[in-house]
């Protein structure tokens, strides 16, 4: 591109202020320089111990793994207590220490999973930020090539308009060279 930042963006962002991704992407664009990167590589860089803990927690607690094990241990605790060890169960019906356990559970793990979807939010936010990034820097170079394409087809017009004036005046003077010499020279005899 021969053209400068300022004279792009006006063109290509009719006069409207441009904003910093914009702005990014434009200079990008005029600079030939990438702009796709791994969003998730470099936002899971960043990560502390607690969020991959809970990133961990909640990739487990939503599987059906969790769901089949929880039931298997419920199922477990039940018959324990009410068949297997009858009058000496350590928690007889209706269970009040694993309603305690449950509640416990329920109570530390649905603050985690959260934690986990407002990264998993915020990554996405990143995502969406970047593909718009990508997005608007490929429409900028579909730009650039059509103006590319358009003077390209300029200038094969004026060259063909050219070449076509340079035969007509050739074929002017074809004809006034012939008429010239059809006035002196009787015509042929077919």
């Amino acid at each position: 591109m021969a053209k400068t930042y300022e004279d792009l963006a006006s063109r290509w962002f009719a006069d409207r202020s441009l904003s910093e991704a914009e702005s990014k992407v434009l200079k990008s664009a005029i600079d030939r320089q990438t702009l796709a990167r791994d969003v998730g590589e470099t936002y899971s860089g960043s990560a502390t111990f607690g969020n991959r803990l809970a990133d961990a927690i909640a990739r487990v607690g939503g599987s059906w793994a969790f769901i089949v094990g929880f039931l298997a241990f419920l199922a477990v605790w039940t018959l324990s207590n009410v068949w297997l060890l009858g009058r000496d169960s350590f928690d007889p019906y209706p269970f009040i220490f694993l309603n305690l356990l449950l509640s416990m559970l329920a109570a530390l793990q649905a603050p985690v999973i959260m934690m986990s979807q407002n990264r998993q939010a915020a990554r996405d936010r990143l995502d969406a930020a970047h593909d718009y990034e990508v997005n608007l820097k490929a429409e900028i170079e579909i730009m650039a090539l059509h103006e590319k394409m358009d003077m390209l087809r300029h200038r094969e017009i004026v060259a063909m308009h050219a070449d076509v004036t340079s035969l007509l005046s050739r074929l002017d003077r074809l004809e006034a060279s012939l008429l010239s010499a059809g006035k002196t020279q009787p015509p042929a005899a077919g």
